[in-house]
């Protein structure tokens, strides 16, 4: 049985690769989240007895110590950080002591001789970027904000400790995912939630920016594949969608696949200012996943399925379509 253990593995994408990670019975998964964002009612069933559950802030090492002490995993994905665009634009200090929350998990992972760290990177390190598509190896980091500096000085740690001491690693360079569980601090979920409810879907200015946006199937597909088949050792890559779509594209997308009688509104464009482009080359991705990647519009009609259906309830990470159930006979076929 492996142990494996996931920080910040109550929020968005850490509790969709814990609950796919259960579903194998052969792992035993360790979820750490100190839930300033993540979600008591994204934890796996309770039926199931291969997890457990610690409130824990990382960058307390002496409380995330006693983890590594108590369980000794033999995997860890660090994705526990401070999330959303106001949150970490109206709170940097927060944002920054994040760095010693890798730099405990580094420590740690070290000592207790881990297989493999796998670290949530982001697409903000690479900033207003210098090329289009952004490429792992060849595109400049250019991270300004606290959160995107963070992230970069992160795979930094990781990297050296991987010189140092020959800690394995992988770092993913997440760009937007969304999916069913993600809350409304990120904007297709924003967007949904304000189109269901009939009120302006609003749209930063001056809403010709385009961004790429990844369904959470796609996403934990690809990790899982990358852990099970031992992929992309020592290096860093791109998950993410390579379709771009402006944000008044995607305001109206969302508007017809919901049916919402909402206008559009444009908005004054954050302080920070907008990244006019962000594209990911997801050439690593694709090589791994071997299939197409799920459509925006089917991905936003899943969300706002399973929205419709679970409202009230707990809301599962992997709506059936599309384009794959997450079950335990699915990831028998990943490995």
């Amino acid at each position: 049985m492996a142990r494996i253990l996931i920080t910040g593995g109550a929020g968005f994408i850490g509790s969709s690769l814990a609950e796919a990670l259960v579903a194998d019975q052969s792992n035993f998964v360790i979820i750490v989240d100190n839930l300033l964002t993540g979600k008591l009612e994204n934890l796996p069933s309770p039926d199931l007895n291969n997890w457990v559950f610690e409130q824990v802030d990382v960058n307390d090492f002496k409380s995330i110590e006693k983890i590594f002490n108590k369980y000794e995993p033999e995997y860890v994905f660090h994705f526990a950080a401070v999330v959303g665009v106001e949150r970490t634009l109206n709170n940097p200090l927060m944002v920054l002591e994040d760095i010693e929350g890798s730099k405990n998990i580094a420590k740690l992972s070290v000592s207790h001789k881990v297989k493999r760290i796998f670290f949530a990177s982001s697409s903000e390190v690479y900033g207003n970027p210098f090329e289009v598509p952004q490429k792992e190896e060849t595109t400049p980091i250019n991270a300004r904000l606290p959160y995107a500096a963070v992230k970069n000085i992160s795979e930094v740690i990781l990297k050296t400790y991987g010189q140092e001491f020959g800690l394995p690693y992988t770092i993913f360079r997440f760009f937007n995912t969304y999916g069913p569980r993600q809350s409304s601090d990120f904007v297709i979920s924003r967007f949904i939630k304000q189109a269901l409810s009939g009120k302006p879907i609003t749209v930063h200015g001056p809403g010709t920016q385009t961004r790429t946006f990844c369904f959470i199937s796609d996403t934990v597909e690809t990790i899982l594949k990358i852990l099970y088949n031992d992929l992309r050792l020592n290096t860093t890559i791109n998950i993410g969608n390579n379709e771009e779509v402006s944000m008044l594209k995607l305001a109206e997308m969302t508007k017809a696949i919901t049916g919402s009688k909402s206008r559009i509104e444009i908005i004054p464009p954050r302080e920070e200012g907008e990244i006019l482009r962000r594209k990911p080359d997801i050439s690593k991705m694709l090589s791994i996943l071997r299939r197409p990647l799920v459509k925006l519009e089917d991905g936003i009609a899943a969300i706002v399925k399973v929205w419709t259906e679970h409202r009230g309830k707990g809301i599962p990470a992997f709506p059936q379509s599309p384009y794959k159930l997450f079950n335990s006979v699915y990831l028998s076929h990943i490995k």
